[in-house]
């Protein structure tokens, strides 16, 4: 027999590195069947052996032991180590089998992978749910084959388990030991390819199922097309918007509500949609920009839609109102004119008569429309957002006013006639309808007396009214601007909070764009001092007005210093309007929106300090209109004339801010006086008696400022619609202290004359109108009249300095600065 050995302990596996060679030679052929054969192949490679390793040769199983223990031997061997030789083909042979297996299976695995990762998807719902099915056959075939092996890994394991649970004394047989660590590290491999496959797969089945899920969501959403929105978007235009009378205005109104019923039906299909979507986002599907998109884009239409036919409803639903309350007042005016016309003149003379007469129109008053109880400038307000030229109130106001006046007249002749007996005089009481100049006896000469204490008192009644309706129009507009400013403030508030500290909140900085990082203050510009203005000061100011409407002018003009954040805020605004049409389909925008509610965009919102600027110089010249004879009216004219100045200078530096070329500091020239384009002529003076003159007129727009005239050529920006932003490329700069002024030019009363440097050169000035040009004369001669001022205080003091230096006191010559 031959025994290989390693020294290291027994054969770990075979082959394996042989170190000895122990050559057992059976004494007899009886004693191995290999026989003769065996010893005479040992011969044959003798050398071959004994070239590579050590050889020994033994005699006896004797000579064995002393090289080998006994436990280390089998039986046949003279030892005492259990070992069968078909257990052990057949358990490697089963470990062979198994890890063969785990391999097939890995492949498996990998190519079908590898078939999931290729699938083209399809363009139709079938074929996609075919190829569901198809996989998911498949995979459910590979756990089933993956099972089946995990199982034979597990019985190996088990068999394994009880080998070793079978050694005597509990000594553990190693080769058992490396047979059960092969097997559970297949196992382990074969745990980890199934974990690894089904993420894999789950991932690629998700995948699939959304693909169709998006595909039917996108049928859906064709179904439900935007285009069907946007026809009854444009029949709801076709709708009119003002009614001539009741009846055509009930008429429209009904067809808006046909139409509403329609549109209605459609956004509940689209809000389905929308729900569905949501859904789908909420599912974290793969499409999540493209569902959302879809979501707005038919949000966005319902929107539109909604806010249309809400908005016609409420307005032919007020013009309907409006409509029912003139026919009202037509009716009481057709009465009123029926009664008064049917008083006969004789039964006047009578203190009885009279006073029946008297009740008669009181129970014409008593029926009194409600909105003859208001001024027409109480009712022009209520309703001015729906009057139009098709919708004129004005002739029915004009109409009822007439008819009040005769009624206060009639009233105040017959409260005199009742009181005080007049004798009767015998008149023919002609027709109304022939003299309407003759209704009364009162018109004849023979009452002159009673006819001026009637109209004395008329007078006075009338005066009462007058006032008593300037008041309660001027307290209608105090009310609006403070409800207004109260809900200017809530918007302010709401952006500040819902956008502007939305930048900083961690949840929302994934959708924050990269453009809109630390633009904080680019893009809302000092709308938080703007806010803390109104909020704390101006609003508490105008409250406390309520009371004492009067007041309200010099509540503007103690804070007239407080509204230049207007001009910081209006200069910064073409920096917003460029930062937010870069980053306004951020879903930063698009989420904040939704959080606040808002039917319009934050641009809208960015507005608004703007807007209500505005809005602030209309409601002044509203209250002045209504205040000609209140005692604050100079204070009125004083706020209005600072919030006009207001909107002036914010006009003029937003131009300014626009000049490009200018190599030094613009603020250096002080503050921007006027603004505007002008035909500009120059001359330029060569040598002693050279002239150069240019006889094309040049287009320039002229900054005028304290100390400097700035000549600029405006352009134009490339773009189109809002993006075509004007700037003014800077030309040249006239300094005010070397400026003279012609201030008529012959030929044309809208030109003047500029000369500088002593008319080394002279620009000839057209202005557009005649108003502009004394102007601008105007401002400029402040201008050279303070320089002279400060120049003759220079030589005074000058003067001074230089006699007292002396120790001589003389008066200075007069310094004399002449303007052409």
């Amino acid at each position: 027999g031959l025994v290989g050995l390693c020294f290291g302990g027994r054969m770990m596996s075979f082959p394996g590195n042989l170190h000895l060679v122990l050559v057992l030679r059976p004494t007899s052929l009886l004693q191995s069947p290999s026989g003769t054969g065996t010893d005479l192949g040992f011969r044959f490679s003798q050398d071959d052996f004994m070239l590579k390793m050590p050889v020994v040769m033994l005699s006896s199983v004797t000579d064995l032991l002393r090289y080998i223990d006994e436990n280390q031997l089998t039986s046949e061997f003279g030892g005492t180590l259990e070992y069968c030789h078909s257990d052990w083909v057949v358990l490697r042979t089963a470990i062979e089998s198994f890890a063969v297996t785990v391999k097939e299976i890995a492949q498996l695995l990998q190519s079908f992978g590898t078939e999931l990762a290729e699938t083209e998807l399809p363009d139709e719902a079938d074929a996609i749910e075919f190829l569901l099915r198809s996989h998911t056959d498949k995979y459910r075939q590979l756990k089933d084959d993956i099972r089946s092996v995990m199982r034979e890994g597990r019985h190996l394991l088990s068999n394994l388990e009880a080998a070793k649970a079978a050694k005597a004394d509990g000594q553990e047989d190693k080769d058992i030991k490396q047979d059960w660590d092969t097997v559970q590290r297949l196992l382990a491999q074969l745990r980890d390819m199934e974990m690894a496959f089904d993420g894999f797969f789950e991932k690629h089945h998700l995948k699939l199922q959304q693909y169709l899920q998006l595909m039917r969501y996108e049928m859906s959403f064709h179904e439900v097309q935007p285009e069907i929105l946007d026809q009854l978007s444009g029949q709801e235009k076709e709708v009119a918007a003002v009614g001539g009378t009741v009846v055509q205005t009930e008429q429209l109104l009904k067809d808006l509500e046909s139409l509403d019923t329609r549109a209605q039906e459609e956004m509940g299909r689209a809000q389905i949609i929308i729900l569905r979507g949501h859904q789908l986002a909420t599912g974290h599907h793969y499409a999540l920009a493209l569902i959302v998109q879809r979501c707005n884009e038919l949000r966005h239409h319902c929107d539109v839609l909604t806010t249309a036919i809400r908005a016609k409803r409420a307005t032919l639903t007020r013009i309907h109102h409006l409509l029912l309350r003139l026919e009202e007042a037509r009716r009481w005016c057709d009465e009123g004119a029926y009664l008064l016309a049917n008083q006969l003149v004789d039964k006047f003379q009578s203190k009885e008569g009279a006073q029946g007469a008297l009740q008669d129109i009181e129970r014409l008053q008593e029926e009194t429309p409600l909105c003859l109880s208001q001024s027409p400038d109480v009712l022009s307000l209520e309703f001015e957002a729906i009057l139009t030229p098709q919708l004129e109130i004005g002739v029915a106001t004009e109409k009822l006013s007439a008819m009040q006046r005769m009624i206060h007249n009639r009233q105040a002749c017959l409260r005199k006639l009742a009181d005080i007996q007049v004798r009767p005089i015998q008149l023919v009481a002609p027709r109304p309808e022939h003299s309407p100049r003759c209704k009364s006896p009162l018109f004849s000469p023979k009452h002159r007396i009673s006819l001026t204490g009637a109209s004395l008192s008329l007078s006075l009644s009338l005066s009462l009214c007058i006032l008593l309706t300037v008041l309660c129009v001027f307290r209608h507009i105090i009310k609006e601007l403070i409800e207004t400013e109260r809900i200017y403030v809530e918007e302010l508030l709401s952006v500040l909070l819902g956008y502007r500290a939305e930048m900083d909140n961690p949840a929302l900085s994934n959708l924050l764009p990269s453009a809109l990082r630390s633009k904080k203050e680019v893009l809302f510009g000092n709308m938080p001092e703007i806010y803390k203005f109104h909020s704390r000061t101006f609003l508490q100011d105008l409250e406390g007005c309520l009371e004492t409407p009067e007041r309200v002018g010099a509540c503007f003009l103690r804070r007239k210093e407080k509204f230049q954040v207007y001009e910081r805020y209006c200069q910064n605004k073409p920096h917003s309007e460029l930062l937010w049409r870069q980053c306004s389909a951020s879903l930063f925008f698009q989420e904040c929106q939704k959080k606040l509610e808002h039917k319009l965009g934050l641009d809208s919102y960015l507005l608004k300090p703007v807007q209500r600027l505005t809005k602030y110089q209309l409601l002044l010249k509203e209250l002045l209109k209504h205040s000609a004879d209140s005692d604050y009216i100079s204070e009125l004219q004083g706020a209005l004339e600072s919030m006009l100045d207001l909107l002036k200078s914010v006009n003029d530096s937003m131009h300014q801010i626009a000049i490009t070329g200018y190599e030094g500091e613009l603020s250096d020239l002080g503050r921007v006086l006027m603004q505007g384009s002008f035909s500009v002529w120059i001359s330029h003076k060569r040598g002693p008696t050279r002239m150069k003159a240019r006889f094309k007129p040049m287009q320039r727009h002229l900054f005028l400022h304290e100390h400097a005239l700035l000549f600029c050529k405006r352009r134009e920006e490339h773009g189109e619609g809002h993006d075509r932003t004007p700037f003014y490329s800077f030309k040249h700069c006239l300094r005010m202290s070397a400026v003279g002024i012609t201030e008529n030019v012959k030929g044309d009363v809208k030109k003047f004359e500029l000369w500088y440097s002593g008319r080394e050169e002279v620009y000839v000035v057209q202005a557009p109108t005649f108003q502009i040009k004394i102007t601008w004369l105007t401002e400029i001669r402040k201008i050279l009249t303070n320089q002279q001022r400060l120049l003759q205080g220079f030589y005074f003091a000058s003067t001074c300095l230089s006699a007292s230096m002396l120790g001589v006191l003389s008066i200075p010559l007069v310094f004399y600065c002449g303007v052409m």
